[in-house]
């Protein structure tokens, strides 16, 4: 079986050409099918009743057990840093604690925590609940997509059920602004306190001087759903799947920025070649997401799904997303538009974002459009890296770095005015 999560209508770059950019209300909203265990009750509908029949009242452990549970799976955040869930919770556990769901999911080819919390809304609350009781709180902050009302709608569906099921956690709702950088930690606290939702330079982590000064426990919707769920099935119960090394399951999306997206729960070490189709293993793929890394077809078959794995092959798994390139798809013109996208999506408030990233846009326009020289591009890459408020220039460097190591026949054939995609054959 399988459903439609509810639609994300972001604008969303495929190339530079006007006709084959894909708009996300124009395309087909993600398939998602049910999964081992975030993902095991969707058929059963997102009501409150239906959900405590399949897994009962949300678990409430102290907040010494959580971190303890979190550090024995190895827990990691599932926003795309992969930060370890333990450290977070243990660094929050302080007195008058914040805790702020994190579901504005800025990266335009990411539907998991839409399809998540419009599908499975009480398994990402319970995991709230879970974690504002071991932190002492009884307010929560859900940091909701301004441009997907009807994410909003069944939140509140949602938390008028537990309300009247006898809950008293006071549910706090924020709508992000629908840009790439609002989901950024910094610029979701600053939204906290009601000023424009864009990223700031911090010296410390939100978890130890966060919200109103106060250590902050933010994370996005699947982390806070995975805390639910280990608290409730313990640290065996939690590595009934996954691998020794990776226990678990994670969620991923699968072409999010196109016609066809899809969003699944895999449990760690599942091949590659068991999430993807055989015509795309066989195409280039970006990791990741649009702050991600190219990964060459020839590196695909023997991969899995696992953060350790597709670090050796020098990529990264990000925020789950996965973007495999359409046959005939060029993905130098592919990664000029991604690039061409975020410098537009920069805050502003840095001078790599807003001088650096402009200046790399054009830099790479001119290297596929025009053969500009290779040598300034990597001369960007490297002075907007490591330099910014938050971590926007590095993803985006980070992206035009791997299409330069990764495609250099690509570029040979743009030299001699070739392609060997539509992309170009595209663009006016």
């Amino acid at each position: 079986m399988t459903l439609r999560a509810t639609p994300v209508t972001r604008v969303t770059p495929q190339t530079t050409a006007p006709r084959l950019v894909a708009r996300r209300e124009q395309g087909q909203d993600p398939v998602v099918s049910p999964g081992p265990a975030l993902l095991a009750g969707i058929a059963d509908g997102p009501g409150l009743a239906a959900h405590r029949g399949r897994f009962g009242p949300a678990s409430l452990p102290s907040a010494d057990v959580l971190v303890e549970l979190a550090r024995a799976v190895d827990l990691r955040g599932r926003g795309g840093a992969g930060f370890p869930s333990a450290i977070k919770l243990a660094s929050a556990n302080r007195r008058k604690a914040v805790v702020v769901v994190n579901a504005s999911e800025g990266e335009p080819a990411s539907r998991k925590d839409a399809a998540l919390i419009s599908l499975a809304p009480h398994v990402v609350l319970d995991g709230a609940a879970t974690v504002a009781h071991a932190l002492g709180t009884c307010e929560v902050h859900l940091v909701l997509p301004s441009d997907a009302p009807a994410i909003r709608t069944g939140i509140e569906r949602a938390l008028r059920e537990r309300v009247a099921g006898g809950e008293r956690i006071r549910w706090r709702l924020h709508d992000a602004a629908p840009r790439f950088v609002a989901g950024q930690a910094q610029a979701v606290l600053q939204l906290l306190a009601g000023k424009e939702n864009l990223p700031v330079t911090a010296w410390q982590p939100e978890a130890v001087r966060g919200h109103k000064g106060r250590p902050t426990l933010l994370s996005n919707a699947e982390t806070f759903a995975h805390l639910g769920h280990l608290a409730r099935v313990g640290a065996d119960g939690y590595a009934a799947y996954g691998t020794a090394r990776e226990p678990g399951t994670t969620l991923l999306t699968l072409r999010g920025d196109g016609w066809d997206p899809e969003v699944r729960e895999v449990p760690f070490g599942t091949p590659l070649a068991d999430v993807l189709s055989a015509d795309e293993m066989t195409q280039p793929l970006l990791l990741g997401g649009y702050h991600g890394t190219w990964v060459r077809p020839v590196r695909l078959p023997g991969l899995n799904v696992s953060r350790i794995d597709i670090a050796a092959a020098g990529a990264t798994l990000g925020a789950g997303v996965i973007l495999p390139l359409s046959p005939g798809w060029c993905p130098l013109v592919r990664t000029e538009a991604l690039v061409d996208y975020l410098a537009g999506q920069s805050a502003g408030r840095c001078g790599p974002c807003y001088n650096g990233l402009p200046a790399l846009a054009e830099a790479v326009r001119d290297l596929v459009h025009r053969g500009g020289p290779f040598g300034r591009v990597e001369e960007l890459c490297g002075l907007v890296a490591r330099r910014g408020a938050c971590a926007h220039p590095d993803g985006t460097a980070r992206l035009v770095a791997s299409m330069l190591t990764r495609f250099p026949e690509e570029f040979d054939l743009h030299e001699r005015g070739g392609c060997r995609g539509v992309g170009d054959m595209a663009v006016a």
